[in-house]
């Protein structure tokens, strides 16, 4: 006889999420189990696509399903019901801060790069680039056609090899023009930004934020449902004394930290191989500990990477020797993407999972 639907929820507590360590029915990540016609569809509360552990959870249910002699049919849902914010952005699963306490640490470099690494991965992404006096994503994204309007206004992302795109670079004449804006100009731009853009679907919205706590910043987090910040340092004290900064104001206005990444973290000698740590070296460690967030990755010094990497992004460039690092902070942040979520829908499950399950299929 073929196992029950309760049998096989049962067997579901075998599967444990790699990141938090508990079982995923535990967690609450089991939406709903349906066995019919020999195929189990199965309804999981994940909502990082692409991530590797999240991947990985889907590919130990397509065994176990094997092992029980069932087809497996995956899908993925979260909702109100698991602690999320649907009414703004509604259409967007996942908002990523990119910030830096201080300009010239190659924080825009990451934030175009991330992008291009979870689209490259198979997502839905779109990155804005809310830096309003630097506005310099569309050098390592360059987008293929110029802005779209909708009868009501609402911009529509010109596209850089599958990523959307919006900038305030697309506003000004000239490359060099400078955005001379005072406070509440900053904040009318961001707030057409964050209301008054027609994304579409996505899983993933990259904000590259000025360098610093400003008002841009603050109003990103007032305005929308952050997932999470990525803090991008270089090993200089200076540099790390403004990330500390940083660190605080997310963790201060509850919005977590997904982690670190240092940038410029060694240079490696071309001629004899050779590490050299020209800005210190493994200077976000302190960081780490003292705020308990992860270190995301330590990106090398090199051409390709801030340099003059402007024609498209590291992270697709196959004759890249930096493109390695870059791919496993993408799949890092991922990570943790999925983490927060899975710890979210975790706060937000019932004492007894269970109950939410039906035990037959229904109508």
């Amino acid at each position: 006889m073929s196992i029950t639907e309760h049998e096989f929820k049962i067997k579901l507590e075998e599967v444990e999420d790699p990141d938090i360590g508990e079982d995923i029915v535990t967690l609450g990540l089991v939406n709903d189990v349906a066995i019919e016609d020999e195929t189990a569809r199965i309804s999981l509360a994940l909502n990082a696509p692409y991530a590797p552990s999240e991947m990985e959870l889907g590919n130990q249910i397509r065994e176990l399903c094997d092992e029980v002699g069932l087809e497996a049919d995956l899908r993925a849902h979260v909702g109100e019901e698991h602690g999320f914010d649907d009414t703004v952005l509604p259409q967007v699963r996942n908002v990523i801060a990119v910030s830096s306490g201080k300009g010239g640490v190659g924080k825009t470099t990451v934030a175009a790069n991330l992008a291009a690494g979870l689209e490259k991965r198979g997502a839905m992404v779109g990155i804005l680039d809310a830096d309003i006096h630097g506005p310099n994503v569309p050098r390592i994204l360059p987008v293929e056609g110029e802005p779209g309007v909708m009868p009501n206004e609402d911009i529509v992302p010109p596209r850089s090899d599958g990523v959307r795109v919006i900038s305030m670079g697309f506003m000004m004449e000239d490359d060099d023009d400078p955005a001379i804006l005072r406070g509440p100009m900053v904040n009318k731009f961001m707030l057409k930004f964050l209301e008054g853009v027609e994304w579409g679907r996505l899983d993933y919205l990259i904000v590259d934020l000025p360098p610093g706590t400003g008002d841009a910043t603050l109003n990103l987090l007032q305005s929308m449902p952050v997932t999470g910040s990525v803090v991008v340092t270089t090993p200089q004290e200076m540099a790390l004394d403004d990330t500390r900064k940083g660190v605080q104001m997310f963790q201060k206005h509850e919005t977590p930290v997904l982690g670190v990444v240092e940038n410029m973290s060694s240079f490696i000698c071309p001629s004899c191989g050779d590490e050299h740590g020209l800005f210190g070296t493994e200077g976000a460690d302190g960081i780490v500990d003292k705020y308990d967030v992860p270190l995301l990755g330590r990106i090398p010094i090199h051409p390709d990477f801030g340099a003059d990497g402007t024609s498209g992004p590291i992270v697709k460039d196959d004759d890249s020797e930096v493109q390695d690092h870059i791919e496993e902070v993408v799949g890092e942040i991922a990570d943790r993407i999925g983490e927060t979520n899975r710890r979210t829908v975790a706060e937000h499950t019932p004492d007894e999972p269970f109950d939410t399950l039906p035990t037959e299929t229904e109508d």
